[in-house]
C-alpha cells in the first residue's frame, strides 16, 4: 500500500469574514482520503499556529496549510523555512498576498484543488532586521501604514484605505543611505519596498517583476510626488506598471543595507516592528517549500468563471468603443483643422 501524504490543515478561525468550518467541510470532496492523511488543528491565541507548525514537522507531515490571512501564513511560513515540510494556502484575509503572488485562488474550492495537485516547489524568502518575509518588507509609508493598520482596532480593506487616504498627504519622506555591493547612494524616499514576491497583497503590485525562484529581491524605491501624480500612481500599483514611472527607482539584488535619520518603525510582510537606524535586508535562495499553483489563471467555479468571462468580454467591447470614439474624435478634431485654416486662408486672401 503506497504511503499516504500527510496534510496538517491550521485554521485560524478569526481572520477574514469566512466561516472556516464550512472551508474545512469541502477537504473529503477534494483530497482522497487512500491518498492523503489530513488533519485539523484550530488555533486559540497567538503564537498557537507557531507551536502546531512545530509539531507538525516533528511528526513528518508532508504539507502544513495555512487557513487564514497573512499573519496565520506568515506565523505558519517562518516555521517551515529549512525543513522538508511544505507551505499550503487557504487564504481567508483581507490581502492575501503570497497567495496572490503564487496564483492560489481566492476561493476554498480552488484553494483545495490546488493542494491535492500537491505541486511543490523549493522558493527564496528574505530576512530584515532578523524577522523572515516572504512577500514584501520595507521602510517608509507602508511601514508607517502597516503600524496604523496594526493599531486600528478594525481589519480589511476598507480600514488600510482609509488610513492611507488620511495619512498619505500628511507624511514627510525621509532620507536614506543605500548601500548595494559596496555602492553607497543617498535618496529622498516615500519608502523603500524590498520585494521577494511581486506584491502587498489586493493586487497592488509594488514589485511586478519579482519572482520567488530568482534568488533575487526586487528593490522600489519611491520618491516623493505631489498630490497630481498621486492618482497615476495608484492606478500603476494596479495595473502592473509602476516601475515606469519617473518617481520610481528599482534595483535587483542579494543584499541591501539601508541607513536612516533616526530608528522607526518598519513591516515585514504587513506586520509592524520598532527597528533602529541601521538596517540588513538580505534574500535567502531556496530556503521554504510551498505548495504552488500550476495555472497562471486560478481555478474559478463555473458559475464565476462564466461571469468572468461575460466581464471580459464586456470590457472587451467598451475598449473598442472606446477607441472607436477616440477615432471620430481625431477625424472631427482633424476636419475642423483643416476648415479653420481653408477659412483663414480665405479670410488672408481678401
Amino acid at each position: 500500500m503506497d504511503k499516504k501524504t500527510k496534510i496538517v490543515f491550521i485554521v485560524n478561525p478569526i481572520s477574514g469574514t469566512s466561516d472556516k468550518s464550512q472551508i474545512i467541510d469541502l477537504i473529503p470532496e477534494f483530497l482522497d482520503g487512500h491518498r492523503f492523511d489530513c488533519s485539523i488543528r484550530w488555533t486559540e491565541r497567538k503564537g498557537h499556529a507557531a507551536e502546531f507548525t512545530d509539531q507538525a514537522v516533528r511528526e513528518g507531515a508532508e504539507v502544513v496549510v495555512a487557513v487564514g490571512g497573512d499573519g496565520t501564513v506568515n506565523e505558519v511560513a517562518r516555521r517551515l523555512i529549512h525543513t522538508d515540510t511544505a507551505l499550503g494556502i487557504i487564504p481567508c484575509g483581507s490581502g492575501n498576498g503570497l497567495a496572490r503572488h503564487l496564483y492560489i485562488p481566492m476561493n476554498a474550492e480552488g484553494a483545495l484543488q490546488v493542494i491535492a495537485e500537491c505541486h511543490i516547489e523549493l522558493l527564496d524568502y528574505g530576512m530584515i532586521d532578523q524577522e523572515p518575509f516572504f512577500c514584501t518588507c520595507g521602510v517608509g509609508f507602508d511601514a508607517f501604514i502597516s503600524d496604523r493598520f496594526a493599531k486600528a482596532g478594525r481589519r480589511g480593506l476598507l480600514t488600510y484605505i482609509e488610513n492611507t487616504l488620511k495619512e498619505g498627504l500628511k507624511y514627510k519622506p525621509d532620507t536614506y543611505e543605500i548601500t548595494i555591493d559596496g555602492e553607497k547612494q543617498v535618496y529622498q524616499a516615500f519608502l523603500i519596498a524590498c520585494a521577494n514576491a511581486s506584491q502587498y497583497g489586493n493586487n497592488v503590485f509594488i514589485a511586478p517583476h519579482a519572482s520567488m525562484s530568482d534568488g533575487l529581491m526586487d528593490v522600489t524605491l519611491m520618491e516623493p510626488f505631489t498630490v497630481l501624480e498621486a492618482p497615476q500612481i495608484a492606478i500603476q500599483l494596479f495595473n502592473k506598471t509602476i516601475t515606469s514611472n519617473s518617481r520610481i527607482r528599482s534595483f535587483r539584488c542579494k543584499h541591501l543595507h539601508i541607513r536612516r535619520s533616526a530608528p522607526g518603525v518598519i513591516h515585514f510582510d504587513g506586520d509592524p516592528k520598532e527597528a533602529g537606524v541601521d538596517l540588513d535586508v538580505r534574500l535567502v535562495p531556496k530556503g521554504i517549500r510551498m505548495v504552488v499553483s500550476t495555472r497562471e489563471q486560478p481555478y474559478l467555479p463555473p458559475l464565476l468563471r462564466s461571469f468572468t468571462d461575460f466581464y471580459h468580454g464586456v470590457n472587451e467591447e467598451i475598449s473598442t468603443l472606446g477607441a472607436d470614439i477616440r477615432a471620430d474624435f481625431r477625424e472631427s478634431q482633424r476636419r475642423i483643422s483643416t476648415i479653420n485654416k481653408e477659412l483663414l486662408r480665405k479670410l488672408r486672401s481678401k
